[in-house]
């Protein structure tokens, strides 16, 4: 079953998580529903990538409307395809939400196990990976492409949680809409990155002469089925942000001038 379930034209949601706990919201957003216009056409979030910083916010309160968590709530990072992942409470409430500059700085993971704070990351063509460990109550996630997930920023996460106590084996993780290995086309230089990872399967075909068909998806499922977290507990999705045009950005295939979609995950308050 596709995990990501549409709410409305501007959101889908991941329900399978739900049965854990009503007040978990955790999704990805569209391109539909927005004000931008231009490249930007509709719902971009990104504040970073040349829109109108206040068509921008626009779009973001309205968002922040429909999920029933206040923009000042949430909080964005400056994510640079590092590995870098931090712990958010509650005095980081508002860190993005409305200027980029008070991001949190260098991150591509955030979790918290906090009430009242929307985690939310910005997304072209990267994967979103969200984790949720039902038993202590906490919640992740990582912006992972290319050079993310060959540094294992989905690992770095479940570290930091195995050093808290939380087995892999008790987490939930779900990967997001991101762009299929039909879509993503790299070079050799790339491969022998994740040759350097020892899979042990095959994530990518050669199309022709250096150039081949690399499953993002697929090598973080086995990252993270490695790491310990049961083959039955990790969902993927099947919609991929370049293919499904009529639903997402994709810096690929919009050729870099492009809006953002948000993956986010958090708990609301009572």
């Amino acid at each position: 079953m596709e995990p990501f379930q549409s709410i409305d034209p501007s959101y889908f949601e991941i329900i399978q998580w739900k049965k854990f706990d009503s007040q978990l919201l955790a999704g990805f957003t569209t391109k539909l529903d927005g004000f931008s216009q231009g490249h930007y056409r509709s719902n971009n979030f990104g504040l970073h990538v040349g829109d109108d910083p206040e068509t921008v916010n626009q779009n973001r309160q309205g968002m922040a409307k429909k999920l029933q968590i206040q923009l000042n709530y949430w909080v964005f990072a400056q994510q640079i395809h590092g590995n870098q992942v931090q712990y958010v409470g509650k005095k980081e409430r508002g860190r993005g939400s409305f200027i980029y500059d008070t991001s949190i700085t260098d991150t591509d993971g955030l979790y918290t196990d906090e009430k009242g704070i929307l985690l939310a990351l910005l997304f072209a063509d990267c994967v979103p990976i969200y984790f949720y460990a039902p038993i202590e109550r906490k919640i992740g996630i990582v912006h992972a492409g290319w050079r993310g997930t060959v540094k294992k920023v989905a690992i770095q996460l479940l570290e930091k949680w195995t050093q808290e106590g939380i087995s892999p084996k008790n987490v939930y993780a779900t990967i997001g809409p991101s762009i299929c290995n039909h879509c993503y086309i790299v070079d050799n230089k790339v491969i022998k990155i994740v040759d350097s990872l020892q899979l042990d399967e095959k994530v990518y075909e050669e199309k022709e002469r250096d150039q081949f068909s690399l499953d993002l998806k697929k090598i973080n499922m086995i990252l993270l089925r490695k790491f310990g977290i049961p083959i039955e507990n990790i969902l993927i999705t099947d919609y991929c942000t370049s293919c499904h045009s009529d639903l997402f950005f994709s810096h690929r295939r919009d050729g870099g001038k492009t809006g953002r979609m948000i993956g986010f995950i958090g708990f609301r308050e009572d």
